[in-house]
Parts: structure tokens; C-alpha cells; sequence
């Protein structure tokens, strides 16, 4: 049973992980046993995590570019084939989230948003699972959201973006299992980060979430990593085009 979840010897490459969900899932991943390769736009900021892993005596390298830059991603891919190997697993975890009325959202903000969610994982896997068809295995796993499946206000784009990446997730299933390739999806509901900082100190907000949610709670960085690690490991060979939903229980219930 504990080789079915060990990562020992699987270079993961997780997109936009120096920070946030990102950067718990990668710890994760690297407690599992993998090296995992953390990524990002900001050399200071990768290499800093970079660093902090080493310290917790965990294995990690890192390699930056930009998830919506094709020519950044094939030198920054290139580079790190070179100095490591081909990943054996894709974790495509990048994305922004921009707020405003579906009316007032300009179109640098929604292409900006979709290119980064949706278009920036397209372009990362086109990039690396070649390696994992010539090789004859491979996983990609993309991080989803709540919002693949249900729409809120102000996060039109947020929403198109990630209800396409579930689509994409299922074609790359579909067309990738004949090589053994298995392509699935988290999808992470509201989360105490950084990030959503804002809306747990909004009172009104919080008490919906606590409310809507089941679990009465914000879900914390590391109840991603279970999942993260079943969808990386060889317990999941034969999941595929499937999305996971980590949210508390919010989908369940009306």
C-alpha cells in the first residue's frame, strides 16, 4: 500500500508554486518523496523557496518562467531537461483571479485572466508531456476550482477560465491514456491564504462561507496535499479525466 503513494525518484514540475496553494502542494509533493520543481515569473522569489525547502531538508529546484510566454516556457523547460531530467509529472497550478462586474470587465483583464488559467496550461503541456508519450507514462494534474462547475458574481473570467480547464483536463485524459498518461484535476473550494486574506477579514463574506460550507470552516493549504499525492502517485493509474473537488462539502449541498 505505501508504494502506491510514494513519490521516491518522480520529478514534479508545479507551475506557480513559490507562494500560496501553489507552494503547499508542492511541499506536499516533496514530503511524498519527490523532487519537486517550483516555478514562477520572480527569480528572487522561486530561489527563495528553493532555499526554504532545502532548509526543511526537502528536495526541490526551480525553474522560472511564464506560464502565458510559449518562448519563455521551451527555454526555461529546455534548460531544466538539462540539468535535471524530463518531468514525470505536471502539476499546472498558475493562475490569477481578477474581480469586477461581468459589464465593467475589460478585455485585458479577461484575456489576461484566461491566458493565465486556461491558455498558460495548454501551452505548459504541449511543452513537456511530448517527453511522457515517447516514454510511455506520464500525469498531468491541474488545479481546477469550485468555480469549474458553479458560477459567482465578479469572477466571470475566473469562472470561464476554470470551467474550460476542467474540458481541456477530460481531452487531455481522452487523448493522452492510449500512452499512459493519465490527466485529472483538484478543484479547491474557498481556502485560507494569503491570497483571500481580504475576504475572510470581510465579516459579511466570512459568515457566508462558514455558513455555505458544510465544514463550517476555511479549508487549510495542506488538506490539499492528500488528493495532490493520490493524482502524482500510482494509486491513481487508472483515474483519469476526473476532477476532485476539495471544498467541504459546498458542491454537495444546494
Amino acid at each position: 500500500m505505501e508504494k502506491l503513494f510514494n513519490l521516491n525518484h518522480k520529478l514534479i514540475l508545479v507551475t506557480g508554486s513559490y507562494r500560496g496553494l501553489g507552494l503547499a502542494i508542492a511541499e506536499g509533493l516533496a514530503r511524498a518523496g519527490a523532487r519537486v520543481v517550483l516555478n514562477g515569473r520572480n527569480a528572487d522569489a522561486v530561489e527563495e523557496a528553493v532555499a526554504a525547502f532545502a532548509e526543511k531538508g526537502l528536495s526541490a529546484t526551480g525553474c522560472v518562467f511564464d506560464v502565458t510566454d510559449k518562448a519563455s516556457i521551451d527555454k526555461a523547460v529546455t534548460e531544466l531537461e538539462k540539468r535535471e531530467r524530463e518531468p514525470d509529472v505536471l502539476f499546472n497550478n498558475a493562475g490569477i483571479i481578477e474581480r469586477s462586474p461581468l459589464l465593467e470587465t475589460t478585455e485585458e483583464s479577461w484575456r489576461r485572466v484566461l491566458d493565465t488559467n486556461l491558455t498558460g496550461a495548454f501551452l505548459v503541456a504541449q511543452r513537456v508531456v511530448p517527453a511522457m508519450v515517447k516514454r510511455g507514462r506520464g500525469k498531468v494534474v491541474n488545479t481546477c476550482s469550485l468555480l469549474s462547475a458553479v458560477a459567482r458574481d465578479t469572477v466571470a473570467s475566473y469562472a470561464a477560465a476554470k470551467s474550460g480547464l476542467k474540458l481541456l483536463t477530460q481531452s487531455m485524459a481522452t487523448e493522452w491514456a492510449r500512452f499512459n498518461i493519465q490527466a485529472n484535476a483538484i478543484g479547491p473550494g474557498y481556502f485560507n491564504t494569503e491570497l483571500t486574506k481580504p475576504l475572510q477579514e470581510n465579516a459579511e463574506f466570512d459568515g457566508w462561507i462558514k455558513k455555505r460550507v458544510p465544514a463550517g470552516r476555511w479549508g487549510e493549504p495542506d488538506e490539499l496535499v492528500g488528493p495532490a499525492v493520490f493524482l502524482a502517485s500510482d494509486a491513481s493509474n487508472f483515474v483519469n479525466g476526473q476532477i476532485i473537488y476539495v471544498d467541504g462539502g459546498l458542491l454537495a449541498q444546494m
